[in-house]
């Protein structure tokens, strides 16, 4: 049996050996393909983000729109017009008075024509200005950082104000310019900014309607308009005279 078993084994291995080398010598035998090598994609490098605009304007009331532009007005206890140097947004008592843009609080505080204010400076030789307002929001003082959209004061008619509004000015290095051509725009470089055309000033006076008249300006009021009755009696005066030496 042991011997059997041997001349089975070495029976089986001599035929393997005849098989390969047969199919070593078989003609166009396709060996099997390698596997492909798949290259690569190339990694793209992320574009360069574009810069932050120079200066920002949003809208210092949102929502609101604004009812009195900036240029040459005449209020109804003045004599002649004069520069409006902003614009006013009204709206109801207590109304969010938000920062148009990043920047630094420059001033805030009180005075008796401005009433509460707060004025914030924006690094590109522009500044904000918000007064009337009713209150100034906590934490907003001279050196605070406020965010675009911060809330700085809340609406209302302190100063010389005819009725619950904000006036909001725009200012280059102190000059007034018109906020129409910077609300809600972004400038991309400080050579954007629409210095020229904001300092432009129509000749046109504008009369002014509003709906309360200030305590301290009724009393010209009464002036003016006792002024201009005694006016008309002695215009009638003259008249009469005139007509009577004519007669």
């Amino acid at each position: 049996m042991r011997h059997f078993g041997l001349e089975a084994a070495f029976a089986g291995a001599l035929a393997l050996g005849v098989a390969t080398v047969a199919y070593a010598a078989l003609p166009n035998v396709a060996k099997p393909a390698s596997k492909p090598v798949v290259a690569e994609a190339p990694v793209e490098e992320a574009a360069p983000s574009a810069p932050p605009p120079a200066f920002e304007c949003g809208n210092p009331v949102p929502g609101e729109k604004i009812n009195s532009p900036f240029g040459l007005r005449r209020l109804p206890w003045e004599d002649r017009g004069r520069l409006h140097e902003g614009v006013d947004i009204a709206g109801p008592t207590g109304t969010r008075v938000v920062a148009v843009s990043d920047g630094i609080v420059k001033r805030s505080g009180e005075s008796p024509s401005y009433g509460r204010y707060v004025e914030v400076e924006h690094g590109v030789g522009l500044t904000s200005f918000y007064s009337h307002l009713g209150k100034i929001e906590r934490g907003v003082k001279k050196g605070s950082y406020v965010e675009a959209g911060r809330t700085v004061g809340r609406m209302g008619s302190t100063g010389t104000s005819t009725g619950p509004h904000v006036h909001f000015e725009i200012r280059q290095d102190g000059k007034p310019l018109n906020p129409l051509v910077f609300i809600g725009r972004e400038f991309a470089t400080k050579a954007d900014l629409p210095l020229k055309l904001g300092a432009y000033v129509s000749p046109r006076v504008r009369l002014a309607t509003v709906s309360e008249i200030p305590e301290s300006k009724k009393a010209l009021m009464e002036a003016k308009a006792s002024k201009g009755k005694k006016s008309k009696r002695g215009k009638r005066v003259r008249e009469t005279l005139t007509f009577a030496v004519n007669s």
